[in-house]
């Protein structure tokens, strides 16, 4: 059997398959729809099947399942299990699939960093898309190269990998924060910055910069646990010079070990040190006192990114798509020291 190159280098489709193995592309796809058992012989299935291995063929899975009506299920990536934001946009998800008779299976790629592995490299038939939340670019290189629609949730948006992106306006909720700590009278602050790289962290970093031009800044990154915002608390406040009198943390699980960190060298949050987070969890109410955070919709982003993923399977192109943020103001910010002033 010799394997012909695709024609202009191009995705092999079943025609290229059926030519390569010489029958029909009704006998290619029932074998490759697995429905050959008594219409085809086995010969002629594994002849088939060669064909399609030799030539990288893959079929138009997410097309011919909404034409069969046969899996309905989306996979949804995340970064972790334990981050409460994952579950909350997978409650999203999972709400708007089920109105649409589908269901979403959750899989975690550790830290959003990657390259993460495809968990059904085996079982693509068991899929229609794939829906991505917070996750760097080069963790999703074993979704690429696929027929399975990815739609990106929190992401670059320039990623010209994906069928759609739904986003959060970051940039503007780190403008909140760093406008209400300005006009409390901070001059001096500290950038608690989590050490994962991704977009949404650099969007923060960048946001933050640009309001904070012309002010004191320092930017001290740390590992996205309580333990790790911590000691990268106690190596800013020691550093040399004035101390800071604002800690702005890229996320609520940072601002909770910042505040830590100050009660246990005796700082008072936020008469001495005020500490702001970002994401709104359950943990930001849990503390004391609790935290001015950055309140993110992340039921809707799972919401609206699994309305994107149905948009494109019926056909529609995909749209950027943009939430609102807002800052929630309690009571770990607050005037900077009067000796500050």
């Amino acid at each position: 059997m010799q394997t012909p190159e695709p024609l202009g280098g191009t995705r092999p489709t079943s025609r290229d398959v059926a030519r390569t193995a010489g029958v029909s592309q009704a006998t290619v796809s029932l074998v490759l729809g697995d429905k050959w058992r008594g219409r085809v012989s086995e010969r002629t299935a594994g002849t088939v099947r060669e064909a399609a291995r030799a030539l990288g063929y893959r079929p138009n899975l997410a097309a011919r399942n909404l034409r069969l009506g046969r899996t309905r299920t989306a996979l949804l990536v995340v970064p972790a299990l334990t981050n409460e934001f994952f579950a909350r946009v997978y409650t999203g998800a999972a709400t708007v699939a089920a109105r649409h008779g589908f269901g979403v299976v959750l899989y975690p790629s550790p830290d959003g960093v990657g390259p993460a592995r495809d968990p059904f490299a085996s079982a693509r038939a068991a899929l229609d898309g794939v829906i991505a939340s917070s996750m760097a670019s080069d963790a999703l290189k074993a979704f690429r190269g696929t027929d399975l629609p990815l739609v990106m949730l929190d992401s670059d948006p320039a990623d010209s990998g994906a069928a759609a992106h739904v986003n959060l306006d970051i940039a503007d909720g780190m403008r909140q924060v760093t406008g209400h700590l300005l006009a409390l009278g901070h001059r001096r602050f500290v950038h608690l910055a989590s050490a994962v790289p991704s977009w949404t962290f650099d969007v923060r970093a960048a946001a933050l910069a640009e309001c904070l031009a012309g002010v004191s800044v320092r930017t001290v990154r740390a590992p996205l646990d309580v333990h790790g915002a911590m000691a990268a608390t106690e190596r800013a406040l020691a550093a040399p010079g004035p101390r800071p009198t604002a800690l702005v943390c890229d996320d609520d699980i940072l601002a909770a070990g910042a505040c830590k960190a100050l009660r246990r060298l005796g700082l008072r949050v936020p008469e001495d040190v005020s500490v702001t987070g970002f994401d709104d969890l359950a943990l930001a109410t849990a503390v004391e006192p609790e935290l001015t955070t950055v309140a993110l919709p992340a039921e809707r982003i799972g919401e609206r990114g699994m309305e994107a993923l149905l948009a494109v399977l019926t056909g529609e192109p995909g749209r950027p798509d943009q939430l609102p943020v807002t800052l929630v103001e309690r009571g770990s910010s607050g005037p900077a020291p009067a000796s500050d002033d």
